[in-house]
């Protein structure tokens, strides 16, 4: 993988660059530019979903890059007010046209909805109408748990090819992971520099570890690079965020550096088993939805 641009084989031969950017929480106005500056750099990956309320933006700063959209992998997500066959396969449509594209890479469903997980099911069955249709390539999921993943798996036909979870140094969900491994499905790493470790007056930040500041230091990178270059390693995708163009050059240059096995472990032995973003299971439609517009 050094030297290289990594790229992943999904469960159905689609290959996925390892990493992208991500654009949650980026403003519409900042995340035109930090596509287009992202993809000067070399990426090719895009997420972004339907909830950001950025998707024109991406679809945007794509087109300014002058990159054929065929070029970039775009991922996107259903939001839980969309769940439910029909609002699903509309959902698409939405995200498709604000994008720009009449074909997505990689379509997901953005959380479980455990309140309401039938409509979760017939959300994914829309998924799968759309792969079997051609309008996406690859179909998946997000901060899916392992109870919800099961149920997936045994009352659906296609195995999602992601699960883009919350893995950093200090939660790692490695029982999850795992579970993954057994199905063939891609573990995709949201906050993957930690960056959520760094809210709200939190007491220990990634980006300040010891242990990820002395390995940077044996390589001549910074704690952010160490732990891209963990998640490559590790056969992880990672989709870390920024809008700063210095930044998002700094993310990608993780290809020409190599982590030890020592040094693997000692990053692995950093989990805490605290999760920084929400329990799955909090999100509601009544405490989280909102309706995603047309336009």
């Amino acid at each position: 993988m050094t030297g290289s641009k990594p790229l992943i084989t999904l469960n159905n031969g689609v290959q996925l660059p390892a990493l992208g950017l991500g654009v949650f929480q980026s403003s519409p106005e900042d995340t035109v530019g930090a596509v287009e500056a992202a993809i000067s750099s070399g990426y090719r990956l895009i997420d972004t979903a339907a909830a950001y309320f950025n998707e024109r933006e991406v679809g945007e700063g794509i087109r300014r890059s002058g990159i054929d959209r065929a070029g970039v992998f775009i991922e996107t997500k259903v939001w839980i007010t969309d769940y439910g066959y029909d609002a699903t396969l509309h959902a698409f449509d939405k995200s498709a046209r604000k994008l720009g594209v009449e074909q997505l890479a990689l379509l997901l469903l953005h959380q479980p909805l455990t309140t309401a997980f039938d409509r979760t099911l017939d959300a994914y069955r829309a998924l799968e109408t759309l792969l079997a249709d051609g309008r996406v390539r690859a179909i998946g999921v997000s901060n899916f748990m392992p109870e919800q993943l099961e149920r997936l798996l045994a009352e659906t036909s296609v195995v999602p090819a992601v699960n883009q979870i919350e893995v950093h140094p200090y939660f790692q969900q490695t029982a999850l992971q795992r579970l993954h491994a057994a199905h063939g499905i891609v573990t995709q790493a949201w906050s993957p520099i930690g960056g959520i470790t760094s809210y709200g007056g939190a007491e220990r930040s990634a980006f300040d570890d010891p242990t990820l500041l002395e390995i940077g230091r044996r390589h001549g990178r910074s704690a952010t690079q160490v732990m891209l270059r963990w998640h490559l390693q590790a056969g992880r995708s990672a989709i870390p965020k920024s809008v700063r163009p210095a930044r998002i050059a700094e993310n990608f240059d993780v290809f020409d550096f190599e982590l030890s096995g020592e040094q693997m472990a000692a990053i692995d032995a950093l989990d805490t088993g605290v999760r920084g973003g929400p329990e799955p299971d909090s999100i509601t439609l009544a405490a989280y939805g909102r309706p995603i517009p047309e336009e």
